[in-house]
């Protein structure tokens, strides 16, 4: 069995769905800020998008995780990879916005 590599198009349709969700945390305000991060900036945008500042919101959620143990080895990446960063928001709700006027017109 061999295994041929993604065609071009499935390609495309799988960075439209990240941008989707990208889009979708943007505009919720659910954004990796520049400031304030320790590693990718997960929990410092979850803090501010709660009205928290990073430390807090960091030791919220791991009093949160240990309750269910290890799962911060699977929600932090996920938050992570489903996040925009706070540098690509801008250009992103910009794209959707344009997207939207289009798709209206």
């Amino acid at each position: 069995m061999s295994h041929l590599p993604p065609s071009n198009c499935s390609r495309r349709e799988e960075r439209s769905v990240v941008e989707s969700i990208h889009s979708t945390f943007a505009q919720a305000g659910l954004v990796r800020p520049q400031e304030g991060r320790v590693l990718a900036g997960v929990i410092a945008g979850l803090g501010r998008r709660i009205g928290l500042d990073p430390w807090p919101a960091r030791l919220l959620f791991v009093l949160i995780l240990l309750i269910l143990p290890g799962s911060q080895l699977l929600i932090y990446p996920v938050l992570w990879i489903l996040m925009p960063n706070e540098a690509s928001t801008a250009q992103l709700l910009s794209a959707t916005e344009q997207k939207e006027t289009t798709s209206a017109a």
